[in-house]
């Protein structure tokens, strides 16, 4: 009967329950079983187009994996505090079905490449279920902004007013950068659809010389050029775990302003019931936690990418243990977003705002100060002058407690020759959201063009995220 342990042949010693204890895998990694089962699939089939499994014993083969896929997935079978990793453990389930005949699957293969692919796999999955995520919380976003193209707001920069804009506008500046981040993935899976299995330890195999076949069956587009690269290379996870750090920041940054517009200083936005907490000690709270768990979740987001970076910088080729750390960071990371975007994507959805009260502060702080500016320059006058005119008018109103709008014919004279009545016309919201009218701009119509080119743009990551890797 051929023995479940990988390794130990040439050992004179057991392994101390200390380095045992140390180098079994984490019970995580139980979560990569289908992957583990897909590709023993297709090496099987390699096995037997390579004359060492029988066309009889390759049935037999496939069906004892189809069974043990099915038994770990039912909770049937559970990995033995013997098995060192899901690599033993599927390798005892089938040696107890199979005998010897179970053993021969290991031919030409290492776990080397088999670690390298079962992430490879999961992680190509999960970006897809990361994107779909992204969808609907994009969604949610696009359908606000629907219900805010008239609804006029301030914009800010430095956190300070800045000019009048619409506020469905700010809310598709969040999307757009969602967006990216799904074009991010789709790009990342290009570089990622190359399979390592074939590679073995780091030499390439002997015996597995179709990789080929494996790489098509499992979905990829092709196979590794560079065996040792295949094995010993983990920067598709790195950047798997930038791209979600992205994703980390651009929401954390989406909550911050979902906090601030909840605060009671600002008074734009409330809280649905269904998304928000309370007190246990002040009874009138309602707290935006969604917004603030997102933002405290993205550090950990960072730090994922950050801890795998380092891990990957002293390494020599080809594998080194020390890359076992891709898993942990890998799968904190996806369970990480699989809790946020729903959780993201209810809060947006029911939100709701305070229209009249965003209004009344699109004018708050002088915001229409560059449209006197742009009024001026249009009439001749250089921008620069332009520029201390209009600061010299914002002074004039500090001092009298108005607005620019409330400036009489005397008020402008006195202030500069160059302004006239005529600039009134001018200073209102209505006047210089409708100035800004060009592609990107924050007049409503344009808004409106941009949600119409968003849901088209939407396409390419609803493909990507519907597509799937295919798994034998």
């Amino acid at each position: 009967m051929t023995s479940a342990a990988l390794w130990g042949g040439r050992f004179r010693a057991a392994p101390d329950p200390a380095l045992t204890a140390f180098s079994r895998s984490d019970p995580s990694h139980l979560r990569l079983f289908p992957q583990d089962i897909a590709g023993s699939r297709s090496h099987a089939r390699e096995l037997n187009r390579a004359g060492i499994l029988t066309a009889d014993e390759l049935t037999s083969m496939l069906r004892a994996l189809d069974a043990i896929e099915s038994d770990i997935a039912d909770g049937i079978k559970v990995p033995a505090p013997s098995d060192e990793d899901i690599h033993t453990f599927i390798e005892r389930l089938l040696i107890e079905r199979l005998g010897d005949l179970g053993g021969k699957l290991r031919a030409g293969r290492s776990r080397n490449d088999q670690a390298a692919n079962n992430l490879k796999l999961y992680l190509r999955d999960e970006a897809r279920h990361i994107v779909a995520g992204l969808i609907g919380l994009c969604e949610a976003l696009v359908a606000q902004a629907e219900r805010h193209v008239e609804t006029q707001a301030p914009g800010f920069t430095h956190l300070q007013a800045a000019q009048p804009i619409v506020f469905g506008h700010q809310l598709l500046a969040h999307a757009q950068a969602l967006l990216r981040d799904m074009d991010r993935f789709l790009d990342w899976d290009k570089r990622s659809a190359r399979s390592p299995l074939g590679a073995a330890a780091l030499a390439g195999s002997a015996i597995a010389l179709d990789p080929q076949a494996s790489a098509a069956e499992l979905g990829y587009d092709g196979v590794c050029e560079n065996s040792i690269d295949a094995v010993g290379s983990r920067d598709h996870v790195a950047e798997f775990l930038f791209v979600t750090a992205m994703i980390g920041v651009d929401l954390s940054r989406l909550c911050e302003e979902i906090i601030l517009w909840c605060s009671q200083g600002a008074g734009w936005a409330r809280l649905d019931d269904r998304f928000a907490t309370g007190s246990s000690i002040m009874p009138q709270k309602k707290n935006p936690d969604i917004a603030e768990l997102t933002r405290g979740r993205s550090a950990r987001l960072i730090g994922n990418l950050n801890a795998m970076m380092i891990a990957l910088k002293g390494l020599p080729f080809a594998y080194n243990r020390d890359l076992i750390e891709d898993k942990r960071a890998a799968f904190e990371t996806v369970d990480s977003l699989h809790l946020v975007l729903p959780a993201m994507t209810g809060l947006i959805a029911t939100l709701s705002f305070d229209t009249a009260r965003m209004a009344q502060a699109a004018t708050s702080g002088f915001t229409l100060a560059t449209e006197m500016a742009d009024w001026l320059a249009r009439r001749g006058i250089p921008f620069s002058h332009a520029h201390e005119i209009t600061g010299r008018a914002v002074r004039y109103c500090e001092d009298k407690a108005i607005g620019l709008d409330a400036l009489t014919d005397d008020d402008l004279a006195a202030i500069d020759p160059a302004l006239d009545g005529d600039v009134r016309q001018h200073l209102s919201v209505e006047a210089a959201l409708a100035a800004r009218s060009g592609f990107g701009g924050t007049a409503p119509a344009a808004v409106r063009r941009q949600i119409a080119r968003y849901a088209a743009a939407l396409a390419g990551p609803r493909a990507f995220a519907t597509g799937g890797s295919r798994q034998p």
